[in-house]
C-alpha cells in the first residue's frame, strides 16, 4: 500500500465547506530607513474579485478547494460565488471506487486531470448495493432496499436533496435508475425503469417507466408495455432526450444467432403512450455480458464483455460500441495487453464514463484501466491506494463529473 505521504495520491477532506480559514492580517512595526521604499505587495490585494475569480476558474477543481483555506476573501469566492464555477474550464470526470461491504460507504477518487487519488467520504451512500446515476455535477441514488427512495446530490459540494418517493412501491423484481442534468438551467430529469413478472407468467414481465422533474417536483408514470419472452434488468441512460434501457431474453437460445440482450429506447421529449418500443428493439452488437450504456456527450456508448461463441457467458474481451443512426458501429476492443493486465478477470466488471472518458475496473482487483474516446487511448490509473485484503474482496466504483456550480 502506497504511503500517506507518498507523492502519488494524497488525502484531502472532502467536506470542504467547514475548510479551515486562515485570516492574514496587517504586519505593522517599525522599518529600517533603508528598507521603507521597499514595501512588498501582494498580487491577491491588487486584484480585483473578478479577476481573481477568473485565476481560480483556470485550475483543476481540487485546486480550487484548496485555495478556499488560504484566507477570508478567497473562502468567500470559493463557496459564496456558485455562479463563478459555471465558467470554470471544463473538468474530466472522476472515479470514486469502493469495496463492496457491508460497512459504511467510503473509498478513494481519482483525478485523471492530476493523476491523483483522494480520500473521498461520498455523501448520503448508506450501501454499496444502492443504484447510481451521474449527470453534469449531480449523482442519483437509489436505495436498493426501498426503491422508492431517492437521493439527488453533489458529492463536491455535499449538497443533497432527496426526492418525493418515486411510485411503483418499495420493491420491484428489476430496477435500474438515470439522470440527466441540462448544463444551462440546472434543472434534471430522474427516470427509474421498473420491471416486474407478471404472477405465474414466466415469460411475461410488466415494464414501466416513471419520470420526476426537478422544475416540477413530481412524478409521472407514462409508460407501460407488457414484455413477453424479455424481461428488463438494471441498465439504462438517458442521452440526447432519450431514454435507453437494455432488456434480456427470459427464453432457452435456440441457436447461437439468436440475440440475447436488445435496447428500448423512449422518446422524452414526445413521451408516447400507446406504442410496443420492444417492436422497435435494437439488438445488442454481439453476445454480451456485463452491458453498460454510458452518454458521453449526447453519444450513446455501449461496453461490454464480449462472450465465446460456444460459451456466452464466458468473455474473451472487452468491447466498445457507439449507436449512430439506430446501428452500432464498434469504436474499439481493449488491447490484450490490459486485458491480461487486471491479472484474473472474472466475467463480471464494472464501467461506466462521461464526457469523453470511460473507466473500467474488475469487481475482482482495484486496478483501474481508462480509455479516451477521442484519442481512442488505453492508459491505466496510477496505482490505486485501496488494497485487496482477502481473496474475496470485491471492488467497484462510478464516475462523476465535479462541479462547484451545481445543487441539487
Amino acid at each position: 500500500m502506497l504511503a500517506m505521504g507518498s507523492e502519488e495520491w494524497e488525502l484531502y477532506p472532502s467536506s470542504f465547506i467547514g475548510a479551515q480559514v486562515i485570516d492574514y492580517g496587517h504586519v505593522s512595526g517599525d522599518m529600517d530607513d533603508d528598507q521603507s521604499g521597499d514595501l512588498a505587495v501582494s498580487m491577491d490585494a491588487v486584484l480585483p474579485d473578478d479577476l481573481l475569480e477568473k485565476v481560480l476558474s483556470f485550475l483543476p477543481v481540487a485546486s480550487v478547494i484548496r485555495s478556499g483555506s488560504v484566507c477570508k476573501r478567497w473562502h468567500e469566492i470559493v463557496h459564496a460565488r456558485r455562479q463563478t464555477w459555471s465558467k470554470m474550464v471544463p473538468q474530466k470526470p472522476w472515479y470514486f471506487m469502493f469495496t463492496c461491504s457491508e460497512e459504511a460507504v467510503s473509498g478513494f477518487t481519482y483525478d485523471p486531470s492530476l493523476r491523483k487519488w483522494y480520500g473521498f467520504d461520498f455523501p448520503c451512500i448508506e450501501k454499496t448495493t444502492w443504484s447510481i446515476s451521474s449527470s453534469s455535477g449531480l449523482v442519483c441514488l437509489m436505495d436498493s432496499e426501498d426503491r422508492s427512495r431517492i437521493i439527488v446530490c453533489n458529492p463536491i459540494t455535499k449538497d443533497w436533496k432527496r426526492l418525493v418517493d418515486a411510485p411503483g412501491g418499495k420493491s420491484a423484481d428489476y430496477s435500474a435508475l438515470a439522470i440527466s442534468v441540462t448544463r444551462t438551467s440546472h434543472q434534471y430529469m430522474v427516470a427509474v425503469a421498473r420491471c416486474n413478472q407478471v404472477p405465474s407468467e414466466y415469460y411475461q414481465w410488466e415494464f414501466t417507466i416513471h419520470l420526476y422533474e426537478s422544475e416540477i417536483n413530481t412524478w409521472v408514470s407514462p409508460f407501460t408495455e407488457l414484455l413477453i419472452g424479455w424481461r428488463g434488468g438494471d441498465e439504462c441512460v438517458i442521452c440526447d432526450g432519450v431514454l435507453y434501457y437494455l432488456v434480456y431474453s427470459t427464453g432457452v437460445l435456440v441457436n447461437n444467432n439468436e440475440h440475447r440482450h436488445c435496447l428500448l429506447m423512449y422518446d422524452l421529449s414526445t413521451r408516447p403512450t400507446h406504442t410496443s418500443l420492444m417492436s422497435m428493439a435494437i439488438p445488442v452488437p454481439c453476445p454480451l455480458t456485463c452491458g453498460r450504456l454510458m452518454n458521453l456527450n449526447e453519444r450513446l456508448v455501449l461496453v461490454g464483455g464480449i462472450g465465446k461463441q460456444d460459451r456466452p457467458g464466458i468473455i474473451k474481451g472487452i468491447g466498445i460500441w457507439e449507436l449512430r443512426n439506430k446501428e452500432w458501429h464498434e469504436v474499439a476492443r481493449m488491447p490484450h495487453k490490459f486485458f491480461q493486465g487486471f491479472g484474473e478477470f472474472d466475467d463480471v466488471f464494472a464501467s461506466c464514463g462521461a464526457d469523453d472518458l470511460i473507466y473500467i475496473q474488475s469487481y475482482g482487483s482495484p486496478a483501474l484501466l481508462t480509455f479516451e474516446l477521442n484519442q481512442k487511448l488505453w492508459k491505466w490509473s496510477l496505482k490505486s491506494p485501496v488494497t485487496k485484503r482477502f481473496p474475496l474482496q470485491l471492488f467497484t466504483g462510478f464516475s462523476f463529473e465535479p462541479r462547484l456550480d451545481i445543487a441539487s
